[in-house]
């Protein structure tokens, strides 16, 4: 009976915890997938479309996810918005934005005694468009968004919210000491978590 609780309790650190830990430096698209998986919120950055900021930049922090809670996620950063809100504002005149997202948020930094600025408390920062999603699309988004922030479900509904992603062109990854490392969406997508 022990040895069949043991066995069990490997087989499900394998499944389950296959995605537990940090992937190593070296290895940036899945540092990358890894970062955006475990951040349920980022700071977006915008070209303000409002005086007296217009054409500036403007950051605000979003709740996002790419998937619901589990070792893996889609790696497309959904979000839930209004156009009542400041920053889509912004978007609506220019859908260009860049997104970051820190362990910092996660309890993985504080463990290791990493200030958020040093580069070994992870993060990751990607340029692209905010873009609403379609309706098919819009059943995974809430789901992925819903799971991880159940509160989303009660907001008012009369402030218009939709489903929207983060469509990815760039990618930074500063995981370790000597600076960014580039990594493209393709390599982004197409790696394991």
């Amino acid at each position: 009976m022990r040895r069949l609780l043991l066995l069990l309790l490997l087989l499900w650190a394998l499944v389950v915890g296959a995605g537990a830990g940090i992937p190593p430096h070296e290895d940036a698209a899945r540092v990358a997938r890894y970062v955006a998986h475990q951040c349920d919120w980022g700071a977006l950055a915008t070209l303000s479309a409002r005086e007296p900021l217009r054409g500036r930049p403007f950051a605000n922090v979003f709740s996002l996810s790419d998937g619901p809670p589990g070792p893996r996620g889609s790696g497309v950063p959904y979000l839930y918005l209004t156009a009542l809100e400041v920053s889509v504002r912004d978007l609506q005149v220019d859908a260009n934005a860049s997104l970051t997202v820190s362990l910092a948020q996660t309890p993985y930094c504080k463990k290791k005694g990493y200030d958020p600025q040093n580069p070994l408390c992870a993060h990751v920062i990607f340029s692209g468009t905010v873009d609403k999603v379609n309706d098919t699309e819009a059943v995974f988004a809430k789901l992925s968004l819903f799971s991880r922030h159940p509160e989303m479900a009660s907001w008012p509904p009369d402030h218009n919210w939709f489903f929207a992603k983060f469509n990815i062109t760039n990618i930074w990854v500063l995981d370790y000491f000597g600076g960014l490392k580039t990594v493209t969406p393709q390599e982004y997508y197409n790696v394991t978590p």
